[in-house]
């Protein structure tokens, strides 16, 4: 499961591709901030990216970047809050959220957590990495990904397997330092690696290894989480 955790069945998938777009609108209303030109706005600009390889439709995404740059007269205003703990089993996680209600998401966090244990800042965080996470897909059978990531400035990368229902997917996942994550989503493509997604997020020291039973209760406690409309990101130390 690496450094993001995420739905791997199809149930839970169903009504994913709303949840996925509201997501990303919150995303590019809070990048939008700082400009809504993508060009002269390195961090909308790979949210704008990552939004039309997911198909969101054209005028939602528009919208989204003129909400969030106060063009359309209205104030939107997400603050970024992070939760850590661990799931059952000791698994630690952090989980972020955007959210226009901290003390709602507050209550809410606190209930999710009663199947695990929440945390006080920092108390899993040192176990974490912050760095650039891009998920890329070779450009052509063949693609190196190891010769990629050296050439392309990358710290680390993963192979990704297809999807265990699909069989879509796979590709590599390029680790960067949260400095560099522009810059090497930039070199990726010269490198034959065509950029899905990009973003910063947290990659586990130490992740742990389950059985089947016990990886089935985290999934069903990662699931709860996730479904949370506050919720952007969760990030689990896991194995696989």
């Amino acid at each position: 499961m690496g450094a993001q955790w995420k739905a791997k069945h199809k149930d839970i998938a169903a009504n994913a591709k709303g949840r996925m777009f509201t997501k990303l609108s919150k995303e590019i209303m809070q990048a939008a901030r700082n400009g809504a030109d993508p060009d002269m706005n390195a961090r909308l600009r790979m949210v704008v990216e990552q939004a039309k390889k997911a198909s969101m439709p054209r005028d939602t995404l528009e919208r989204a970047i003129k909400k969030g740059a106060g063009l359309l007269g209205e104030a939107v205003s997400f603050e970024r809050v992070t939760y850590e703990g661990f799931a059952p089993h000791r698994v630690a996680v952090i989980v972020e959220c955007l959210t226009d209600n901290v003390n709602r998401t507050a209550s809410d966090m606190r209930v999710l957590f009663r199947k695990g244990q929440q945390g006080v800042s920092g108390s899993v965080s040192w176990d974490f990495d912050h760095v650039g996470i891009i998920e890329a897909s070779p450009l052509q059978p063949g693609a190196d990904a190891e010769l990629a990531a050296i050439e392309a400035g990358a710290q680390d990368f993963e192979i990704l397997a297809p999807d265990e229902d699909s069989g879509e997917g796979g590709g590599a996942q390029f680790y960067t330092d949260a400095a560099d994550l522009d810059l090497v989503c930039r070199a990726l493509p010269a490198q034959g690696f065509n950029v899905n997604s990009a973003k910063l997020g947290y990659r586990p020291r130490n992740p742990a290894t389950l059985g089947a039973a016990e990886l089935e209760e985290v999934e069903a406690f990662l699931a709860a989480i996730d479904a949370n409309d506050d919720v952007q990101e969760v990030y689990v130390a896991l194995a696989g």
